[in-house]
């Protein structure tokens, strides 16, 4: 069985906090036994103040809490998937980026985010991400994590099912959907579209998200056996900063599977481990069931 960890997190405006915290988090999950810690989108700086956020804004290469979680994970020798950081990129605009980083900090894969967050809320809130962020141009797979091939998204990528069933078909066990929903559309929505990611795709849905959203979640495609004999276990990790994260009970539901449609969508499939450095995989998944 393999035993995650996923990381509820506030992430806020001072960056070198947060790295901390991030730090804290993968030795309490490696203490606990976990193979891999998920982390939520915007992990490093969230801050809607664009002048001040401005000023921490670093290129992948200079980014220190990028630097500290790599270092981390090293350490406690578990994979990182970091669920996205605002960065730096070659044009005007920022990407939004998520990372899978293996127990020895070496980067597994990247994936940009696809879909941007533009929207007007009955609220009065209004977010245009497209004004700040580039879109990615390439969803992506990452060969011998601890939870098999992952696939990833971040947030807003929720919303469009044709990306899951490419995923799907191109093999995936698990999609990672790290997020930093609102509260007014996550309330609504984000429950609702993880299930239904995971009866589509008919394979297990990883969610870590901020603080605001509540519970954290992991979908499991039916059947669901007692006692998360299916292959996976959770252990939440609910965080407040600046204190220890604490462990909570794991909130896994049970979510009816249906068969995944195909669609054409560009794949990337990221480099397999390399056979000479030591194995940091975990006991392989079970296989997807058997949808009808």
């Amino acid at each position: 069985m393999t035993r995650i960890a996923i990381l509820q997190a506030q992430t806020g405006i001072d960056p070198k906090r947060n790295a901390a915290a991030l730090v804290e988090a993968i030795a309490r999950a490696r203490d606990e036994g976990a193979k891999m810690l998920f982390t939520p989108e915007m992990s490093g700086l969230l801050d809607r103040d664009r002048k001040r956020a401005a000023a921490q804004l670093c290129s992948q290469a200079d980014d220190p809490v990028f630097a500290a979680v790599r270092e981390a994970a090293a350490s406690a020798g578990i994979w990182v998937h970091l669920g996205s950081l605002a960065l730096r990129g070659e044009g005007d605009r920022l990407a939004n980026r998520g990372f899978v980083i293996d127990c020895e900090g070496a980067i597994r894969a990247s994936y940009d985010k696809l879909h941007l967050f533009d929207v007007d809320l009955a609220s009065g809130e209004s977010w245009r991400e497209s004004a700040v962020y580039a879109p990615g141009t390439r969803s992506v797979i990452v060969e011998g994590t601890p939870v098999g091939r992952l696939g990833l998204t971040v947030c807003y990528d929720l919303r469009f099912p044709a990306l899951f069933a490419a995923l799907a078909e191109a093999g995936a066990e698990t999609i990672a959907v790290p997020s930093a929903f609102t509260v007014p559309t996550g309330e609504a929505h984000w429950h609702v579209l993880l299930r239904a990611r995971a009866i589509e795709a008919g394979l297990f849905v990883v969610a870590a998200a901020l603080l605001r959203l509540g519970r954290l979640l992991a979908y499991i495609p039916w059947p669901l056996i007692e006692g998360f004999t299916v292959g996976i276990a959770v252990v939440i990790a609910a965080q407040q900063i600046p204190n220890a994260l604490g462990v909570a009970k794991p909130d896994v539901e049970n979510a009816a599977g249906a068969a995944a449609v195909a669609a054409m969508i560009a794949l990337t499939v990221a480099s397999p481990p390399d056979p000479a450095r030591r194995d940091c995989r975990a006991p392989p998944l079970i296989s997807r069931p058997s949808l009808l």
